[in-house]
């Protein structure tokens, strides 16, 4: 689900070797029914399950995918470079593996604010959700005023990019936020929250406890408190998402 704001255990399991996807003509133009069909001819089975389980993070994609490898997928926009209107045309077709497709093709500039926010509500799948916030949402120039809408959304997908830009901004740029209230929020709601929007406000949590000497102390109470994530499996050599872990292992690396 690019780089998230997660601990490097947070990823979901790794699908196989990416293969080329199919030549096309130099300098072609594609249309959105020749590009699913190639998406279509990427598929791969295994991916197609891999893809439905989902996990802590939130939910995972139904029928309507093909189960393309991310790589296949990155290399097929390689190939197709910057198209916003058959991004667009990708995007509406409901199918993961387009969506996902879409999100590297778009031309953040020319996608309204109103625009983006209807896309981020029509997602179903979370990796979906997080290649729009790398590629996308992220580098909008409408994002902190939709960080701030979206905080208060009671739509699953919006409260969670919501909660993913102010990770971000508390990692790099916490000038003008209240942290303090941002603590209280994840400690009163995060518990009863959909499993799609814990994952980033746990994120945030995280961030809040490595960056923050003097409010490590509390996001570390907190994250013990609700538990979340406190028996996630990890491969070796990775960091749990569970807060107080995380927190002191990315102290630890700093020195």
């Amino acid at each position: 689900m690019a780089k998230k704001v997660t601990p490097k255990t947070a990823t979901k399991p790794k699908v196989a070797k990416a293969k080329a996807a199919p030549a096309s003509p130099k300098g072609k133009t594609f249309t959105l029914e020749e590009t699913l069909s190639q998406l279509k001819s990427l598929g791969n089975a295994s991916v197609r399950a891999q893809n439905a389980k989902g996990g802590a993070w939130g939910a995972g994609a139904g029928d309507n995918q093909f189960g393309v490898k991310r790589g296949d997928i990155r290399k097929l926009a390689d190939k197709i470079k910057t198209n916003h209107e058959l991004a667009l045309s990708l995007w509406k077709t409901g199918n993961v593996d387009a969506q996902q497709l879409a999100t590297l093709l778009i031309d953040v500039k020319l996608l309204s604010s109103a625009e983006l926010e209807q896309m981020v509500k029509s997602i179903s799948f979370t990796w979906v959700a997080d290649w729009l916030h790398s590629y996308v949402v992220k580098e909008h120039a409408d994002k902190e005023t939709l960080r701030k809408k979206w905080l208060t959304s009671k739509d699953r997908w919006t409260a969670r990019s919501g909660w993913q830009l102010t990770a971000g901004r508390v990692a790099k740029s916490p000038d003008g936020l209240d942290l303090e209230a941002l603590l209280g929020r994840i400690e009163q709601e995060m518990a009863t929250a959909m499993p799609e929007v814990q994952w980033t406000m746990n994120a945030c949590l995280a961030e809040i406890g490595i960056h923050f000497p003097k409010l490590r102390k509390r996001a570390i109470a907190i994250g013990d408190e609700l538990g979340l994530y406190r028996d996630y499996p990890c491969s070796k050599g990775c960091t749990s998402p569970f807060a107080p872990i995380w927190i002191n292992e990315m102290v630890k690396r700093q020195g």
